[in-house]
């Protein structure tokens, strides 16, 4: 039933082949033909329906009930029932419900911590323990992080060579000791052997470079089939970045298993793989995924946390700022990146122990020091030449590239992740990922640029021309002979190497962004926070240069002549390409002062936040012009995940009746009474409905609003009664009550429900308008939310009907708008509906009326 249940909602746990027709990595939700599916996206399939009959639906009368709240959100009992309180995969939590209880076992601990020592001892380990999981948490993902790194360093350095004396050297670490090594070729030495030199003997002519140029191919694909192969068999829910799902889940989605123990261990070996397979990805993002698997294992080690889905969001929002700290050697970014992307519910205490975190991860990465070169990161860099005005002009125009690259690869990949998932070819993934991996290897190895490491490609582009540099980017000519040189000032003549090194550039950018759009998505662990950097950082490079050689050429116009002299050291292109790769990362993610900060930490200067701010609100600027949301986002909402995006705005005039459930066309409004049903009439509507929650009234003819039961809340109740309670029968009477009603005395046992009934649902009037309820569910993490009118409960509106709402303005349609020209026969609508929807229909055309006439108001 489990099985068959997954299927329909567009899951399979484990099995595959729920997302072999997928069309992203950040596939749990499928969207059944359009954007959204909000069939099988939510918990909140809650209540569609009228409460009894046409004539009661809308009753309404002046004045309404308000919204409220409780401290004390159930009647518990002294003994509480096993399992209430817990959720169903892919439901949402209730972040009230969850801080209530949080809050009711503060005080019990607080109350007891006087009584004796080990009372006081427990009050102690549980005010410590969410330091110690955070501590726990750094250490495991700054340890992962390293290892991930030098893995992927090594696997990646396996496609072109080997180290003869030590195997698990890569090909830096094989000739650090080697004393042959020249200034010009200082990664070649006799222990590092090529595969051409191992099978065929020789290291240059043709057919070493064709047998190389097998070899890469064929690790490439071994790589990339090895990591797809696992993904597939084992953990499903390794695939892809990561960050749309650690999103949603923030927000207060369950999502089983999908940061389980298996999902770590099979996304940090396959992330190696991934990487090192030569595929436009990155290791950085699913980092984050992995720090958020390792921060969910720990908080189960302490009740605090694993029996509290908020408190444990608070482990998980800590987790993601270490995983960005370890990522980019970018503690604070990290904290911040955190705050401003992924976080839902982000409390003072948690910013706290994600900087604490942060701080943990990164210390651990900088004692492994897998780069050896006491870095946290491959490319870290410093500029030592300062920034001039007139260079904003550039800047801002890379920002204005990073804008509109990032708008058309959301735009271009979500229209390739759509048609993936609407066609057979998104149903043979191992296939899908094996011919990228090829088309990336083929074409990739001619160029030295593309073969190379993307991390360690940027770390070129990023590097600042010295005499140390012997990349061909640094091959400048002479003043005096007109030869090639390396001398401190770079600002030269560019020599062929330049021009060569430009033009492989070129040929780079058109490559990196082609794959990058259709690498996103495969079913592999794949990052695009380098992806997207190193498209920036080849832009400007190249913008770089160009200005480099303007102000040598012409260094008497006026826009040179007042600060850059001949000869001097004015432009550093090292410095495009990082405002490059910042304006790139921007216009995909639409970051903002994260990445400023991220960015800046990896340059370690101060003076450079100026360009970074500029170009990156600029792509923001521009990337916002055709289209408000990001690449996460717009995963998320391909994906129909439950999620409601604090950033976007609702100003639209709709009211709340205007929304909630039950319309006109629907079936009643299913709901329970306080003391008349039978555990049998329970059970019949439990069994005959699919909704997960029911308003609990008085009684059929008040219909005024008691209280809000779980539909697995009462599951679990009732079998526990059952199992422990003697003389519960079918035709036991059910009553949510704090007394037992007066029965006969023939009458079996009654049985108590009180304890699970909510007794203060979050409710609003009629009339409230939509844009204060959106932002009630987005600040609250509302589930669901009963609409009443003066306590008599008309309808619900749930999570999943705002997301219904929302996309249905996106479209520019109104729902439950009639004509504005169309007449009312008030006595026939009287017959028909009753005087309660005929008073809705009054207010409503009131409503349009007013809005029909504002434009002559004003």
């Amino acid at each position: 039933m489990e099985s068959e249940q997954l299927y329909h909602r567009g899951y399979c746990r484990n099995s595959y082949n729920s997302i072999a027709s997928a069309s992203s990595d950040e596939e749990l939700l499928d969207g059944a033909g359009v954007i959204m599916d909000f069939h099988t996206t939510e918990d909140d399939n809650l209540l569609d329906g009228d409460a009894s009959s046409p004539g009661s639906n809308y009753a309404m009368s002046n004045g309404g009930g308000a919204a409220s709240s409780s401290t004390h959100l159930l009647d518990f009992l002294e003994e509480p029932i096993p399992g209430v309180g817990t959720y169903d995969d892919f439901h949402t939590i209730d972040w009230v419900r969850e801080k209530c209880k949080d809050r009711e076992r503060h005080r019990k601990i607080n109350s007891k911590k006087k009584e004796s020592a080990w009372e006081f001892t427990k009050s102690l380990y549980d005010a410590w323990s969410g330091w110690l999981v955070v501590t726990l948490t750094g250490l495991a993902s700054g340890a992962l992080a390293g290892l991930i790194d030098i893995a992927a360093d090594w696997m990646n350095d396996l496609k072109e060579g080997v180290c003869l004396s030590a195997m698990w050297f890569n090909h830096e670490q094989c000739c650090w000791t080697s004393n042959e090594t020249t200034f010009a070729e200082r990664d070649k030495c006799p222990q590092w052997k090529s595969w051409a030199e191992l099978i065929l003997g020789q290291a240059e002519g043709p057919g070493s470079y064709i047998m190389n140029y097998f070899m890469y191919i064929y690790w490439a694909l071994s790589f990339a089939f090895l990591a797809v192969c696992l993904v597939k068999v084992f953990a499903p829910y390794a695939c892809g970045s990561g960050i749309p799902e650690i999103k949603t889940i923030l927000s207060g989605f369950i999502i089983r298993g999908y940061l389980g123990k298996w999902t770590l261990m099979i996304k940090t070996i396959t992330l190696v793989l991934a990487v090192a397979s030569g595929l436009s990805l990155g290791k950085e993002g699913p980092l984050v995924h992995v720090a958020c698997c390792c921060g969910n294992i720990f908080s189960y080690l302490f009740p605090k946390y694993s029996k509290n889905e908020a408190k444990k969001r608070e482990v998980l929002s800590a987790a993601s700022a270490a995983g960005v700290s370890v990522a980019f050697g970018a503690p604070i970014g990290g904290v911040l990146f955190s705050l401003e992307e992924v976080s839902y519910y982000f409390p003072l205490k948690t910013l706290w122990r994600s900087f604490f975190a942060a701080l943990v991860a990164a210390f651990v990465l900088r004692s492994i020091n897998p780069f050896g070169n006491s870095r946290l990161v491959l490319f870290y860099v410093e500029y030592h030449t300062p920034w001039y005005l007139f260079e904003l002009i550039p800047f801002i125009l890379l920002g204005v590239f990073g804008g509109l690259w990032g708008a058309f690869f959301i735009r271009a990949n979500i229209a390739w992740c759509r048609r993936r998932k609407s066609t057979r070819f998104g149903k043979y993934p191992v296939l899908e990922v094996i011919l990228v991996a090829a088309i990336t290897a083929v074409v990739a190895f001619p160029n030295p640029y593309t073969r190379q490491n993307t991390s360690e490609l940027i770390k070129e582009l990023f590097t600042d021309c010295g005499p140390l540099e012997s990349s061909q980017l640094c091959q400048y000519r002479s003043q005096m002979n007109g030869s090639k040189a390396f001398t401190d000032n770079p600002n030269r003549p560019a020599g062929p190497g330049v021009y060569s090194a430009m033009w492989q550039l070129c040929l780079a950018l058109i490559f990196k962004i082609i794959m990058t759009i259709f690498t996103f998505g495969l079913k592999v662990p794949s990052g695009l926070f380098i992806p997207s950097m190193a498209i920036g950082a080849i832009a400007g490079r190249i913008v770089g240069i160009a200005m480099e050689q303007l102000a040598y050429y012409h260094h008497d116009w006026f826009l040179f002549k007042e600060w850059c002299e001949v000869g001097a050291d004015c432009i550093t292109p090292g410095l495009y390409a990082m405002v490059g790769a910042a304006a790139c990362l921007g216009g995909v993610t639409r970051m903002t002062v994260s990445l400023v900060v991220i960015v800046f930490e990896l340059t370690g200067g101060l003076e450079y936040i100026v360009p970074l701010m500029a170009a990156v609100m600029t792509s923001k600027w521009v990337g916002d012009a055709f289209g408000r949301e990001g690449i996460y986002e717009a995963h998320i909402r391909l994906n129909g995940y439950p999620f409601l995006d604090a950033k976007e705005e609702f100003t639209h005039t709709t009211l709340a009746r205007e929304v909630m459930r039950p319309r006109r066309s629907d079936p009643p409004l299913a709901v329970l009474t306080q003391d008349d049903l039978t555990v049998e009439e329970l059970q019949g509507i439990i069994n005959e409905t699919s909704y997960n929650g029911f308003p609990v009234i008085v009684s059929k003819e008040s219909q005024r609003l008691v209280g809000f039961a779980l539909r697995r809340d009462i599951t679990i109740a009732i079998e526990n009664a059952r199992r422990k309670q003697e003389g519960i029968m079918l035709n036991s009477r059910v009553y949510f009550t704090q007394h037992a009603p007066t029965l006969p005395a023939d009458s079996p046992r009654p049985l108590k429900l009180r304890s699970i009934l909510d007794m203060s649902p979050f409710t609003v009037t009629d009339h409230t308008p939509m844009e204060i309820v959106v932002d009630i569910f987005r600040k609250l993490g509302l589930r669901q939310c009963l609409v009443t009118h003066n306590g008599i409960l008309l309808g619900i509106i749930t999570k999943k009907n705002i997301l219904e709402h929302l996309e249905e303005l996106k479209q520019h349609t109104e729902p439950l708008v009639t004509s504005p020209t169309a007449h009312i026969d008030l006595e026939e609508t009287q017959e028909k509906l009753g005087w309660g929807s005929l008073v809705y229909f009054i207010n409503h055309r009131e409503k349009q009326l007013q809005h029909k006439m504002k434009p002559f108001l004003h």
